[in-house]
Formats: structure tokens, sequence, C-alpha cells
């Protein structure tokens, strides 16, 4: 095994255990935190009853089409910037201070415009994933090694040849980095959004359960979330490391 993963492990481990003893002690009292073998109870419990069922259908769904516009948006809009220097000068230092701008204070505006729902809560979390994308798209093809096109230029490759053939496989690592990050601001648009004015959705149930003191059920939330996005961008990284492996050995 990698000793970067045996140390993240042990880690992860320390810390978890860390907290379960001091939870179990009252050196932590459970109105702060509970302990995360009560996280897991209540995960358990709230899944088997059924009674977020609907909240989990809109966030998902949600963070599905929001990720998928961030993704596909981006990547588009990042292959156009990169194939024109003009605009990407004049572009690159709003990019740069994009992630400046406090982008959930834009949901009561946009609650005005498309209403209440999943229309605001997909907007704002497109907003947030897609420059995300875009800057990974032009880190992956600026990044494109220069031998590559010289060979696609000696082969005769037509523009789209070179585009499908050479360029997206070589920049393939950066592009799944952004894709990572995409899925992940987009996730966060979403259950931020549901935060504050949403009347569903997870992040809705995690608001009321803190408004309502109930502890458990917010923790299970938080980790249960905390849980799904960490199990989808490690199986992102792990096709990004198996794809960086092949390039390596061809």
């Amino acid at each position: 095994m990698n000793p970067a993963t045996v140390i993240r492990t042990l880690v992860i481990i320390g810390i978890v255990g860390g907290l379960e003893l001091a939870c179990r002690t009252g050196a932590l009292p459970h109105t702060v935190i509970i302990a995360p073998s009560a996280m897991v109870a209540s995960i358990i419990e709230t899944l088997s009853s059924g009674e977020l069922n609907g909240d989990m259908r809109q966030t998902f769904g949600a963070v599905a089409v929001a990720a998928t516009l961030a993704i596909c948006g981006g990547f588009v809009l990042g292959f156009l910037i990169h194939m024109s220097p003009r605009l990407r000068r004049a572009i690159d230092p709003l990019l740069g201070a994009y992630y400046a701008i406090p982008h959930v204070a834009f949901y009561p505006v946009l609650i005005v415009i498309f209403g209440l729902g999943a229309g605001p809560l997909i907007v704002l979390a497109t907003m947030l994933g897609i420059v995300a994308m875009i800057i990974a798209t032009l880190g992956g093809l600026d990044r494109v090694p220069r031998v590559l096109l010289r060979t696609a230029k000696v082969h005769g490759l037509s523009p789209s040849q070179e585009l499908f053939l050479v360029r997206l496989p070589a920049a393939t690592p950066h592009l799944l980095s952004g894709v990572k990050l995409a899925f992940s601001y987009s996730f966060i648009g979403v259950v931020a959004g549901e935060f504050i004015l949403s009347t569903a959705g997870v992040g809705h149930a995690i608001a009321f359960s803190y408004d309502n003191f109930d502890n458990y059920r917010m923790y299970g939330l938080i980790l249960f979330i905390i849980g799904f996005v960490v199990v989808v961008n490690t199986t992102i990284l792990f096709w990004e490391r198996r794809m960086v492996a092949r390039r390596g050995t061809r």
C-alpha cells in the first residue's frame, strides 16, 4: 500500500477514535457534538425510516443537473477561451477573482427570478462549479506536450482528429481534477442554498434539525453528505490515477 495512503488512514482513524473517546467519556458534551458511532446510527435510522426520501431526491437531483451543466459548460467555455488568446487575456483576471464573490448572497435574487424550488439552487450551484471546470480545462490544454502536437502535424491529422486523439487524452487527468472540483462546488451550492430559504432538501433538513436542537439527526446528515462526496471524489481520483499510470507506461 502507498505510504501516503497508510498515513492518511492512520490519521483518520486517530481523529475518529479520539472524537469517539472524548464523546463517550463526557469530555465533549452531546449538546456540542455526538460520537461518530452515534452519527452512523442516526444515518442508518434516518435512511431506514424513509422520512427524508423526498428531500434527498430534490438535493441529489439538483446536484446532478448542476454538476452536469457545470462540467459540460465549463469544458466548452474553457476550450473556446483556450482557442482565443485575446479572449483569454481579457478573462484570466476575472477567473482568478471569481471565487472571491459571495455567490450565496445571490440566492434570494435567484428566488425572485426563478421562484422557490430547484431552479435557483441549480443556477447557484452551476455558478459555483462552472469556473472550476473552466480553469481545469485551460490548465489541461495548456499542458499538452508540444511533442505530441508536432507529431500530430507530421501525421497530417485534421484539427478535429488532433483534438480527440491528442489534446483531450493528454489533458484528461487535469479535466478529471476539474470534474472533482465542479462536483464538490455544485454540492456545496445546492446544500448551502437549501440552508437559506428552501422548503425542502437535505440542507433544509440539517437547518431544521439545528433550529430544533436535534443534534443526532443534524450530525448524521452532515456525515452522510461528507461520506457521499468523499466516495464520489475518491472514485474520480482512482480513475484519474489509472489514466495517468496508463499514459506513463506508453
